[in-house]
């Protein structure tokens, strides 16, 4: 016969418990800022991937058009910067705001004379360099 104080070998005690949640709470801690970082990083790099785009369209208007039907082209062209750049672009969404990622705001050149002028990336209020 088992004795009555005889315990079963397959429980944990309360102390193995709340040392796994302990430590489960640890890594996690420890994990979440990083976690959070690679996200913003990514989201980072697809503006700037996003950017390098459009300066790329921009790029192959000039060479389609020629410099002087681009320029004037895109001088009369206003708010329609990205209407003449979609054809250039592999996937255009319809508008430049759905083409540039949430919380992010790209701005195209006034002028594409000369050549390098850049499209620029701004996040809230600061720059983001690419």
């Amino acid at each position: 016969m088992k004795s009555a104080t005889h315990l079963s070998p397959s429980a944990f005690s309360l102390v193995e418990v709340l040392a796994a949640v302990a430590i489960i709470g640890i890594v996690t801690f420890l994990a979440i800022p990083n976690i959070v970082q690679v996200k913003q990083d990514s989201e980072d790099n697809l503006a700037r991937a996003r950017a390098n785009t459009l300066n790329l369209a921009i790029a192959s208007f000039v060479q389609a058009k020629g410099q002087t039907a681009a320029s004037n082209t895109w001088a009369s062209g206003g708010s329609n910067a990205y209407t003449n750049l979609s054809p250039y672009i592999a996937f255009p969404e319809t508008n430049l705001s759905a083409f540039t990622p949430n919380g992010y705001t790209f701005t195209l050149p006034t002028s594409i004379t000369p050549l390098t002028n850049k499209t620029t990336i701004q996040r809230g209020l600061s720059n983001i360099p690419y």
